[in-house]
């Protein structure tokens, strides 16, 4: 009852309820499984690792370089014990030097391509090289910036080569000659050097002298060489056209004349023949003989004239007529 006469009732407070301590255990068991199963996720995920066929994986263990392997699907100890490291090797890649080109653009750093030929003469000289990454290990630990070396290298011995060069020879027919001396050399250094790298190949992409009015000149000196070159590759077409017929002419000739000599030959011998036949008439009856070979010579130099033979001397000479004007008498009286 209250003090003023009036009654109040409050209903009674319900208990308050304790709370549970969590289960520590079964937690920290809850925890020790979830981090081992990440753990093994994570395990699986990372000690698979897949090579290309444009590349190779140097394996180092505790940082130390343990394997290089090929293409295809390899295994690593996770967790960071083993590591991979990927190096394109089958990738052949470029240097520009003098300019530098991208896509349709071609830009000139004249920086790189103004140099000082043999005869004190400067050009302008761009050059274009692949290379490719010839030992992984050494590529990658080695040298801090292996291409950086390669790049520096080859604009020194380019400069060396094209300083003890003539300017005809750099703008003209000396670039092949050059591009063989910049690769031999570089490509032994690089074998001292041992970062790498194997030179393929260096070309000379363009040369020019560096005003206009030179150019203009080296351009017809250009011309005027493959003008001759050209007419030297026709007379050459022509002698090749011509040599068959001149030879067969002269195996036609030869055989002519080979034939005349063997003519000659045998009419010599046959005449040798004929007067040793005659000779030895001869010496069986002289007088005979010469009388005979007087006549026919007579016959012979004198064909159309009437001969009669006079058989005798003196009162008792007897000539003897042609006969051939006796039968055509004695025919006519027929």
């Amino acid at each position: 009852m209250e003090e003023n006469g009036t009654y109040s009732w409050t209903p009674p407070k319900a208990p308050k309820k304790t709370k549970k301590m969590p289960d520590m255990k079964r937690f920290g068991k809850t925890t020790v499984v979830f981090i081992l199963f990440a753990v093994l996720v994570l395990g699986a995920m990372t000690c698979f690792y897949t090579v290309d066929d444009k590349q190779q994986a140097v394996v180092t263990t505790f940082g130390k370089v343990t394997d290089v392997t090929d293409a295809g699907v390899h295994f690593m100890i996770p967790f960071g014990i083993q590591q991979v490291k990927k190096v394109d090797v089958n990738v052949y890649q470029k240097i520009e030097l003098g300019y530098t080109s991208d896509g349709n653009h071609y830009n000139v750093n004249e920086n790189e391509s103004t140099m000082i030929t043999g005869d004190y003469n400067i050009v302008n000289v761009d050059f274009f090289v692949e290379y490719k990454i010839s030992d992984p290990v050494q590529y990658l630990y080695s040298s801090n910036n292996p291409e950086l070396i390669l790049r520096n290298l080859i604009q020194s011995q380019v400069r060396n080569v094209v300083g003890s060069s003539t300017v005809d020879a750099v703008l003209t027919d000396g670039k092949e000659n050059i591009q063989m001396q910049v690769k031999d050399l570089v490509s032994q250094i690089l074998e001292d050097y041992d970062i790498g790298l194997t030179l393929v190949d260096v070309k000379i992409q363009d040369a020019e002298p560096p005003t206009m009015e030179v150019i203009e000149a080296f351009k017809a000196v250009e011309t005027a060489k493959q003008k001759a070159e050209t007419v030297i590759n026709d007379a050459k077409a022509y002698q090749n056209a011509q040599l068959p017929q001149a030879q067969a002419q002269a195996d036609k000739t030869i055989q002519n004349a080979e034939y005349l000599r063997q003519k000659r030959i045998n009419e010599a011998t046959e005449q040798v023949a004929m007067f040793e036949a005659m000779y030895a008439e001869y010496a069986q009856n002289p007088a005979i003989t010469r009388s005979r070979m007087y006549y026919e010579t007579i016959s012979e130099i004198l064909p159309d004239i009437k001969l009669f033979i006079n058989t005798g001397s003196g009162s008792d000479v007897q000539t003897l007529l042609p006969l051939e004007s006796l039968v055509t008498t004695e025919g006519g009286e027929n």
